[in-house]
């Protein structure tokens, strides 16, 4: 009989494993070859793979210490790392199933039990009447141990499973952290623009003062029109409503950077550091190939690894249609006397398989089974498209920060153009060879210059950020 069972469980052993865990479908869309970049055909980019810490391009002191303070207090990224360890957690539960699973038990009861064949005698006499019992204390102790034997591989397409969704807790929390840097960077992108933006508005305004002072002068001497002053207070007014509107926006930034660095705005406020000039790199942008970059970005990481982790479920759902095969054993002890407990008297014991199959109903595996291809075939297209995403939204973000760069470089010349014209306007206005609307027009186009390439300035920075976090970055350690 010994023999008989050694041999069976020996030949268990050797068939488990024989089903493997099955591997994610294969990509149409993954399996073609992006090519380069054709967007970064362009002198602002360059073909060499891009740094994980862009940000540190800038060479900003005050960017550097915001972007530290936003990794170690947004609360996003906290929560993203709190999920990342709950999901490795259920990546050592589901590995514990690979060994044998232990149960020890002890336990001292007061007990009281009928005596066996008790009868016969009156009622009161020793060893006779119904009802007799005894009372005493039973110690006992007990050992179990179980151990699944994995034929079908539904603990290992288990563990694979927590494994490959562990992975793309990773790449997650690695997609959190590419939008905390890139949201970080762009308020203060936002802010120094702001401020920009601020002096510009204010400049523009102090022109339109000097100007209507000028033509309140002109007025009072006789040499101007009373409708020149009434165009040149609109025209004050007009500079003077552009303020608060930029000043908002401004603040607005300051209030984003204390939501991402966790803190209060009023904290973040009297913190902020000064900045006036907007950020901007004078070298082209390192921006690799399409290959590299799906290899980076943490979203394609994401949905490749869920891909893998809804296939090894359908490992798990196929198990279910066969038997479920556990190797157990047990041992316990009972005593009247905890002394006793080591004497071989009240021990038992039993090893052997146990067999568990829900058969011939297979009607609900059966159903898990096709919920779980439908999931795989949900992660597949959900690869697929992250794929198609990652390239439209790098080659868009390439494209848009190339078109405003070249529209700035044009918006520059405008703007030395309309200062030499609102120059040559004010002195013909002053020696009475023109009129003060000619001014006036002259003196929009200036402001409207200054305007538009501070707005351009700021949108080539807001641009700029957009690609960093286009091409994704691996600058975190798991």
């Amino acid at each position: 009989m010994k023999a008989s069972f050694v041999t069976s469980a020996a030949a268990a052993v050797l068939l488990a494993g024989c089903m493997s865990v099955p591997e994610a479908p294969d990509s149409e869309i993954a399996a073609r070859d992006p090519g380069p970049l054709l967007s970064a055909e362009n002198a602002a980019f360059s073909a060499e793979d891009p740094r994980g810490d862009w940000w540190r391009l800038y060479e900003s002191d005050a960017l550097d210490g915001l972007m530290s303070e936003a990794f170690g207090n947004n609360r996003q990224l906290v929560e993203a790392a709190a999920t990342l360890e709950q999901v490795r957690a259920g990546l050592g539960e589901a590995r514990a199933a690979l060994f044998p699973s232990t149960t020890a038990t002890g336990s001292a009861q007061y007990a009281r039990q009928p005596l066996s064949g008790a009868g016969g005698g009156a009622p009161g006499a020793p060893g006779g009447g119904l009802g007799q019992s005894v009372e005493t204390d039973i110690y006992t102790l007990g050992f179990e141990a179980a151990y699944e034997l994995d034929f079908f591989g539904r603990v290992r397409s288990s563990v694979r499973a927590a494994l490959e969704e562990a992975y793309a807790a990773e790449a997650a929390y690695e997609a959190a952290a590419l939008m905390v840097a890139g949201e970080t960077a762009r308020a203060w992108a936002d802010f120094c623009a702001g401020n920009a933006q601020l002096e510009v508005a204010q400049s523009n305004l102090d022109v339109q003062l000097r100007s209507l002072e000028l033509t309140e002068t002109l007025y009072d001497a006789g040499r101007a029109l009373r409708l020149d002053v009434a165009q040149a207070q609109a025209a004050a007014q007009a500079a003077r409503a552009a303020i608060p509107s930029v000043r908002s926006a401004r603040d607005g930034a300051v209030f984003r950077l204390a939501t991402l660095t966790g803190r209060t705005p009023a904290e973040m406020r009297a913190a902020m550091p000064s900045c006036s000039d907007v950020p901007r790199l004078a070298s082209p942008i390192s921006v690799g190939d399409g290959a590299s970059l799906l290899a980076r970005r943490p979203d394609v990481r994401q949905a490749e690894r869920q891909l893998s982790a809804a296939a090894a479920r359908v490992g798990v759902a196929t198990a279910s249609l066969y038997p479920t095969v556990a190797l157990g054993g047990s041992v316990s002890n009972v005593a009247l006397e905890p002394g006793d407990l080591t004497s071989d008297d009240g021990l038992s014991f039993s090893i052997g398989p146990v067999i568990s199959w829900s058969f011939p109903n297979i009607a609900a595996a059966r159903a898990r089974i096709a919920q779980a291809e439908a999931g795989t075939d949900i992660a597949l297209a959900r690869f697929d498209q992250a794929i198609l995403t990652a390239l439209e939204e790098t080659e868009t973000a390439l494209t848009v920060y190339a078109a405003e760069l070249e529209r700035r470089a044009s918006l520059e010349a405008a703007l030395d153009a309309a200062e030499e014209a609102a120059r040559i306007a004010r002195l013909r206005y002053e020696a009475g060879a023109d009129g003060f609307l000619a001014v006036l027009d002259a003196e929009r186009t200036l402001a409207d210059a200054r305007t538009t390439l501070a707005q351009s300035e700021a949108a080539a920075a807001s641009a700029e950020i957009a690609v960093f976090m286009a091409l994704g970055g691996r600058w975190l350690e798991g």
